[in-house]
């Protein structure tokens, strides 16, 4: 681990008292690091039923392996009698942060922080949380706590610690820690060399003589797409949806304590572990992601899991995205159609029809790519990628991108006609029934599933019936099971390669079938209100849930 070096420049203090010349130099140089405090926040529910804000009950757990030595900068700066004392804060109830309700911090951060629509779940993001990674479980720990930006350089908090009578005062720094994925440098010229160098993952290039080989040097630190490492040829071949963000992917470990103690079966591969609780009849598949490093491994190992807790006696599941940005839009599809089995709601389109936005430039490329530009058939624009509306190769090529005109929000904008499914015949071979009967599933997240995650989870959920639970969220807002699902965004790799634009394609709606779904309401069945017996502790989780929401009568907040 890299030795942390304190915050005391930061993008507003920059701007504010040094000369704008350099300035600029230590702007950039910023985005190398990550910053933290060492006490991440929990919004727990009380024996009585009211809901406070915490700081973690693992906090000092997580902060002292993480950190290390370096965690002696923090207990220095603690005043007077807690001097020392960091540990003692642990599963403290926080009654102010900045002199102000915590909620106040928690709806300011809400308003500039993160790329999800709902408000709950990025008020959500401010406290803890876990995530299945691909090589073990993370602890990720809010956006109180971690950040790459932080537009102050300390925090001042009145808590009162467990077990204590009194009301106690402090402030705590920031503190700044390069990057995993930066690259030493010393100055600015080789700052730009080593970190911001142009590669074919972060600029485009001509498929007809890319260097595939090329594309899998390391990733750029701008490079943030939150989703498990990927093959770049495999994600060249399959058709991706994933959330970016300007934090990296956590690689903080969940404390050993908290992580799953029964084994995970044999079948598990990557993000996706599978669990049989002590019931017998509850499996269990944690999902960190719908991407992995072989995409052919992946698939296959998701059939085989969920079988194998068919076949070790389970009849109910609970799916765990808590945390997902999503990742392969057919692994969605698959997943989707091997749970739920063949029905109409799954064949011959197990996910959402589509539409490409059709500007002008846009038709210009399809139009030479149907007049033969394309001859290796490489290209998003080329219709042999897609089927049409009845889910059939177009039978006229030529016109396939033949575009209708929308107003939103009162500007023309022009789409292609309606694209069906692109994913079936599957890579493997499904099975012939169904695993699992859709009353005896249940999503759960804490509101953070992204792109192909909320592909999944909206076509289960309003297609079949399936539940859905959102983990943590205050009681007075709605949470949403999911983020957006916008059929397939990109990166500035793929845009420069194909000039497609961001969101270039949009799913229709299930409920609203003429509009996109991305425009459309997803609300949580249940709220799960986290308490100090089960925060960030998945086995406990799962177990309350499958207790609450499988029987007749839920135990869980009901949404309206």
């Amino acid at each position: 681990m890299t030795a942390i070096a304190e915050c005391t420049i930061i993008v507003m203090t920059v701007n504010d008292f040094i000369p704008s010349s350099l300035a600029e130099e230590l702007t950039v140089f910023l985005a190398l690091y990550v910053t933290y405090l060492p006490i991440p926040l929990a919004l727990l529910t009380d024996s009585d039923g009211t809901q406070s804000v915490y700081i973690a009950p693992e906090a000092f757990k997580v902060a002292s392996v993480e950190f290390g030595e370096d965690i002696q900068f923090w207990e220095d700066a603690l005043p007077g009698e807690l001097t020392g004392k960091l540990s003692s804060l642990s599963g403290a109830k926080v009654l102010l942060v900045n002199e102000e309700d915590p909620f106040v911090a928690v709806n300011a951060n809400a308003l500039v922080a993160g790329g999800y629509q709902s408000f709950a779940t990025r008020q959500n993001s401010f406290f803890a949380s876990y995530h299945r990674g691909p090589k073990g479980w993370e602890y990720a720990m809010g956006n109180f706590a971690q950040q790459v930006h932080p537009l102050v350089d300390s925090v001042s908090l009145t808590i009162k610690r467990i077990n204590s009578s009194t009301v106690d005062r402090f402030s705590l720094p920031y503190r700044s820690r390069f990057g995993s994925a930066s690259k030493n440098f010393t100055d600015l010229p080789s700052y730009l060399e080593n970190n911001c160098r142009a590669t074919k993952r972060t600029n485009g290039h001509n498929l007809y003589s890319a260097d595939f080989s090329a594309l899998e040097e390391a990733e750029s630190i701008s490079y943030f797409q939150q989703q498990a490492p990927v093959n770049p040829r495999e994600a060249r071949q399959h058709a991706m949806n994933v959330i970016l963000d300007g934090m990296p992917m956590s690689d903080i470990e969940l404390p050993e304590e908290l992580q799953p103690t029964m084994p995970a079966l044999n079948e598990s591969y990557s993000v996706a572990q599978f669990y049989l609780l002590e019931d017998n009849i509850t499996g269990v598949l944690a999902l960190g992601s719908f991407s992995a490093e072989n995409f052919t491994i992946f698939g296959q190992s998701l059939l085989n899991g969920l079988q194998e807790l068919k076949a070790r006696g389970a009849t109910r599941l609970v799916v765990d995205v808590t945390n997902n940005g999503g990742g392969y839009i057919c692994i969605a599809h698959w997943l989707h159609r091997i749970i739920i089995g063949p029905k109409y709601t799954t064949e011959p389109q197990a996910g959402l029809d589509t539409t490409i936005r059709a500007g002008p430039l846009a038709r210009m490329i399809a139009k030479k790519v149907s007049e033969g530009g394309d001859p290796d058939e490489l290209l998003y624009y080329n219709p042999i990628q897609w089927t049409n509306a009845s889910h059939l190769p177009f039978s006229e090529p030529t016109k396939w991108f033949t575009p209708t005109v929308k107003i939103i929000n009162g500007h023309m904008d022009a789409f292609s006609p309606r694209l069906g499914q692109e994913c079936q015949p599957f890579s493997w071979d499904p099975p012939e029934k169904a695993l699992f009967d859709p009353k005896d599933v249940v999503i759960v997240s804490n509101g953070k599933c992204a792109s192909s995650c909320s592909l999944f989870s909206i076509t289960m959920s309003k297609r079949d019936g399936v539940k859905t639970v959102v983990i943590g969220g205050k009681k007075d807002v709605p949470q949403q099971y999911c983020g957006t699902v916008g059929g397939q965004s990109t990166g500035f790799s793929t845009i420069d390669t194909e000039i497609k634009g961001i969101t270039w394609r949009l799913g229709f709606g299930i409920d609203d079938q003429n509009e996109p779904e991305e425009w459309q309401d997803h609300p949580a069945d249940f709220n799960f209100e986290p308490t100090f017996d089960n925060i960030n502790n998945p086995t406990a989780i799962w177990t309350e849930v499958s207790r609450k929401i499988f029987p007749s009568s839920p135990f869980f907040q009901v949404q309206a």
